[in-house]
């Protein structure tokens, strides 16, 4: 990679459309260090800058938390065309959402001027508590509507500021198992963090370990949660189910 520009901070500050003290604050915990100038000891901002402080931004879109990216980015051998590919289709998901709304928007000003008519449900094509539906009515197929109202109840339950740390925890648990992929599947370490992510889902429902062993196949199976788990690590949805699987095991639970 050639890296022949020098971007000022306030250059880069106003192409990224961030601050200069955002940058400044990256610098000093150590999530974006640019080189220094040898003549003026002066910051600047070359290629490699862009692309990290690119990536940057699109985990914080994600919701992570800036010490969190902080060890996603500075993984060993971390791909960032790898990871430029499932930010991509990350968004291409999000873009048919937005069309389906922008749609629902045209054909709703069409029936307003007469020129068509909708249904009820047509009127509400394309919001995000539509996916939520598809995603009850799959959870109810594997596992039985009960299980799906009582964790819709529990969900409902929570204030704002409680789901909030609810997701930092899943977010907290996850990456602790990406740091742990150096160790096997069956490692003491990697087996206690599948059973604190049993006790997660808890929360929710009784997740019995064949509940567990239905989720880790979803982990490697399903598209949107492997994107998901790919976009920490390309190989932690198979670490995910493996380590998922042993847990199973030894409680009696297989394939």
């Amino acid at each position: 990679m050639v890296n022949k520009q020098q971007l000022s901070i306030r250059q880069l500050a106003r192409l990224a459309k961030v601050s200069v003290r955002t940058l400044h604050y990256y610098d000093q915990i150590g999530l974006l260090t640019p080189p220094r100038q040898k003549e003026n000891n002066y910051r600047y901002y070359d290629t490699s800058a862009l692309l990290r402080l690119q990536q940057i931004l699109f985990y914080k879109e994600m919701g992570f938390e800036l010490e969190n990216i902080k060890g996603i980015l500075d993984q060993p051998g971390f791909d960032y065309q790898d990871a430029l590919l499932k930010h991509r289709d990350a968004l291409k998901s999000k873009l048919v959402q937005t069309q389906q709304l922008i749609n629902t928007i045209d054909r709703t000003l069409d029936q307003m001027k007469g020129k068509n008519t909708m249904s009820n449900n047509d009127y509400f094509t394309g919001f995000s508590d539509e996916q939520q539906a598809k995603y009850e009515k799959e959870a109810s197929e594997q596992w039985g509507p009960e299980i799906v109202s009582k964790s819709n109840r529990r969900w409902k339950s929570l204030s704002t500021k409680e789901r909030e740390q609810f997701f930092k925890n899943g977010e907290r648990i996850t990456l602790s198992l990406r740091d742990t992929m150096k160790d096997v599947p069956s490692s003491p370490k990697v087996q206690a963090i599948v059973k604190e992510w049993q006790d997660y889902i808890n929360f929710f429902y009784d997740c019995t370990p064949e509940i567990l062993l239905g989720l880790g196949h979803m982990y490697v199976e399903d598209p949107r949660f492997r994107a998901f788990y790919e976009r920490i690590d390309p190989n932690l949805p198979q670490f995910f189910y493996d380590a998922i699987k042993i847990y199973c095991q030894k409680l009696g639970v297989t394939d």
